[in-house]
């Protein structure tokens, strides 16, 4: 359904800028040498080429929207799943990608820390600082009750 839509939609396109083209505006356009110069006088009588032109027009106009109309309920119906659940969500896979490189670099910012405490823990035992950890002090959060820690507890 949908490639016989579209051949139409190009067969449609293409007729309409061609009626167009062949219509006369303020000077003689092309209606006038379209048929052989007067010949489209012969063909369509005195005024006949204007007004079939101006109705071809119209026609091809509103087979053109209809036929916009047309492809897009069916590319929407096609596209959409048949008993999709309104509540589910789903992901694209970039949204998946970037979720995947989100934990990636959450896991490796922890292992940083975890590495900076460990060498922290290391450095404080080659010294002999009786335990006391070199850690720069955190800064109090609303939670903790506006207490700072000082890395001594």
């Amino acid at each position: 359904m949908v490639p016989f839509l579209v051949v139409l939609h190009v067969l449609i396109s293409v007729s309409l800028v061609l009626v167009v083209l062949m219509q006369s505006s303020k000077g003689d356009g092309m209606a006038g040498t379209a048929f052989g110069g007067s010949m489209g006088g012969a063909v369509f009588g005195g005024r006949g080429a204007g007004t079939f032109l101006s109705k071809a027009t119209t026609w091809l106009a509103v087979f053109f929207m209809v036929n916009c109309g047309a492809l897009a309920f069916v590319s929407a119906q096609r596209d959409a799943p048949i008993n999709a659940d309104p509540t589910a969500t789903t992901t694209s896979p970039v949204t998946e990608v970037a979720q995947e490189v989100a934990q990636e670099e959450q896991a490796r910012q922890q292992a940083l820390e975890q590495q900076r405490i460990q060498d922290s823990i290391a450095r404080a035992a080659a010294a002999g600082n009786d335990g006391a950890i070199d850690v720069a002090p955190v800064q109090p959060s609303d939670d903790d009750g506006g207490q700072q820690s000082d890395g001594n507890q």
